[in-house]
């Protein structure tokens, strides 16, 4: 049954004397329901629907109003039951305004044409130039687009994602924009050909033009003061205030942009956060982070990055234009004022310092320190792996996850260890190896990939990868006997056995989804033959590569003991087990006193430099622990003390278990 019925008589000559006027009453629908005498000083025209006005609103500050429409010009709108708007300075064209919706002292609200809504944008991603441009949608995700900006060399590949995102684009076309239920938007200036989910609040805006903000119930916008936008994707969760410019860019769930920030052509994806500063044609996978004003990330991809004060990049030789890229792995960090010259790699979990200025490539050397000192690039392999910081960081990323949306975008894996960055330890291991016999044992120094390296940071980094793949190795052996009580060995090899036979090979960071290359491999081939011909198989996809990811590390893990330590899990021996458990535990222990010993540098008389600033040393001291604490009260601290003590536990409870077995 049609809710909407034409206006009576009586409604026509009540809304002429409270000052509404229209060249065709005809023209105008409302709901049974509908009471005239809330539509005031409205001036009407093209074809117009209203719902019914019957609740209150309330304001910030303790202000309630009567739901209607006042002081208002609407051409062409379907307004929703129990929403307000007042004092449209503008007018408001081609909308639809769902229930519950608020608009207050706005400008303009208006759609021209079919509009795609910001979906099927090209973003000039890394390559300024436009090699790499990725179109954007509505639910893009991290790993869709990793895709569809690094693998350029799978033609068929990327046309038929690009196709898929075009017939997506094409489902979400129309010439009336929207704006979702209980929205509000208040104080704004001009808003053109822009679609609103559910729930936004949207607050003092400048300007927002062809682009979707997607908020849900569930995970609600919020567009603040002086931002201008356009050409844009906002999803879920994010936030946007405080004079923030972004133009042809994608923002994810969760993300947060704030204080003059400026961005364009870039993709930003979970819980990106950028304040102050400015982004030009980057990918910034989960987690990224910018603080700084004169902070500039350029070109690059990131992931999990925190990038310091004054960090930069240059994306070009100026020669042949702003062509080049960089890479910063995951877990990275770029202290105040570095700098790096693209091309170049940085492998994960590398703290970055000081100036760079020749194409680096330590993407095989993870967890490493990598200092300028006279113009030239040192490096320190692994000892990030011993930085009390870089568990900080991995611990507190799965706490600062901002999403709440029921649809998740973006998979991430938190892991610090896992096979993607194991991998890398194994080869970095070998690679140190191999300079050590090639240049000798006893050289000053070794040259690699444009990097130099002191032959004390090369044994150290030896030693270090070594701790660290003993530490992962048995972790995961020790996780797939736990809680079981084995009466032969046949059931230990039993429980140990392989579940699918994928995963023994290289591994990929797909902008925060880790997963064997080969099962991306399948993917990839799949859409390339149509077999997967719709967006949301990728995510499908995804969810479930995601949830299968310790049954494809423990493949991996199996081939590694096999091949680098002569373990068969087929026919482990029970001292082969308690052997690997007994080194773990060693391992474990040794690169947690290192972090302890990290720790403890945060509470040396050094680092009491300007506490008690007008007492004398005991004032400093007792100044110091009311603002930072004690060394042993410290959380961190405490932390490592307990995991120290539930290892050792662990590892010898399974020994326990099964020693009587040998």
């Amino acid at each position: 049954m049609n809710k909407y019925r034409k206006l009576l008589d009586h409604e026509i000559e009540q809304l002429k004397k409270q000052a509404c006027t229209c060249k065709d009453w005809s023209k105008i629908e409302v709901h049974k329901n509908f009471d005239a005498q809330r539509v005031v000083r409205v001036f009407f025209s093209g074809t117009i629907k209203l719902g019914y006005f019957k609740a209150q609103i309330r304001f910030f500050g303790g202000v309630e109003k009567e739901t209607g429409i006042y002081d208002a010009t609407l051409h062409n709108c379907e307004i929703g039951n129990d929403v307000y708007i007042g004092n449209v300075k503008n007018y408001i064209a081609n909308y639809i305004i769902e229930d519950k919706v608020v608009i207050e002292n706005v400008d303009l609200i208006a759609n021209e044409g079919e509009n795609l809504f910001g979906n099927n944008i090209k973003v000039a991603v890394l390559d300024e130039t436009g090699g790499r441009k990725v179109p954007i949608y509505d639910k893009l995700s991290a790993h869709t687009a990793y895709i569809l900006a690094l693998y350029r060399h799978r033609p068929k590949l990327i046309q038929n994602l690009e196709l898929m995102i075009e017939k997506y684009s094409q489902t979400v076309k129309s010439d009336m924009g929207k704006i979702g239920k209980s929205s509000h938007l208040v104080n704004c200036r001009t808003i053109k050909n822009v679609k609103i989910g559910e729930f936004a609040l949207i607050d003092g805006i400048y300007r927002l033009s062809n682009g979707s903000i997607n908020s849900t119930e569930a995970d609600p916008n919020y567009l603040g003061p002086g931002i201008i936008l356009e050409n844009f994707i906002v999803a879920s969760g994010s936030k946007i205030s405080d004079g923030s410019i972004l133009s042809n860019s994608f923002v994810g769930q969760g993300c947060v942009f704030g204080k003059n920030y400026t961005a364009e052509e870039s993709l930003f994806f979970a819980n990106y956060a950028g304040f102050n500063g400015e982004a030009c044609s980057i990918f910034a996978g989960p987690y990224t982070v910018t603080h700084h004003k004169s902070t500039l990330l350029i070109a690059g991809m990131f992931s999990f990055l925190n990038a310091g004060s004054g960090s930069n990049q240059s994306n070009h030789m100026y020669k042949l234009g702003p062509i080049h890229q960089g890479i910063i792995e995951r877990g990275s960090k770029t202290t105040s004022d570095s700098y790096v010259l693209w091309p170049a790699k940085i492998g994960a979990f590398t703290l970055v310092m000081g100036r760079h200025y020749k194409n680096i490539d330590s993407s095989d050397l993870p967890f490493s320190y990598l200092v300028e000192s006279n113009d030239e690039s040192i490096m320190a392999p692994g000892v990030n792996l011993r930085s009390v910081g870089t568990v900080r960081d991995a611990r507190k990323w799965p706490k600062r996850d901002k999403r709440k949306d029921t649809e998740i975008l973006d998979f991430i894996n938190f892991n610090l260890l896992s096979p993607f960055t194991i991998q890398k330890m194994i080869k970095g291991h070998k690679i140190l190896t191999d300079l050590q016999k090639t240049a000798g044992i006893s050289s000053q120094y070794y040259s690699y990939q444009s990097m130099k390296i002191t032959n004390s940071s090369l044994k150290r980094g030896i030693e270090l990868y070594e701790i660290a793949i003993i530490k992962f190795l048995g972790n995961a052996l020790i996780k797939r006997l736990e809680k079981t009580r084995f009466m032969s060995l046949t059931e230990i090899r039993e429980q140990l056995k392989i579940t699918t036979k994928l995963g023994s090979e290289k591994w990929i960071d797909l902008s925060g989804l880790l997963l064997p290359e080969k099962v991306l491999e399948k993917l990839l081939y799949d859409i390339e033959n149509d077999k997967i011909s719709d967006l949301n198989q990728l995510q499908i996809f995804y969810k479930k590569t995601n949830e299968k990811y310790y049954d494809y590390a423990w493949t991996w893990i199996v081939k590694v003991l096999e091949t680098r330590y002569n373990i068969k899990i087929s026919e482990i021996t029970i001292n082969q087990i308690i052997e690997l458990v007994t080194k773990w535990e060693k391992a474990v222990i040794g690169l947690d006193n290192m972090l302890y010993n990290d720790a403890k540098k945060e509470f040396t008389l050094i680092s009491q430099t300007s506490f008690g600033n007008d007492g004398d040393d005991e004032i400093k001291l007792q100044d110091f622990e009311q603002v930072r604490g004690r060394f042993e009260n410290n959380q961190a601290v405490i932390d490592i003390q307990k995991h120290i003590e539930k290892k050792t536990i662990l590892g010898r409870e399974l020994i326990s278990r099964i020693a009587h077995l040998a």
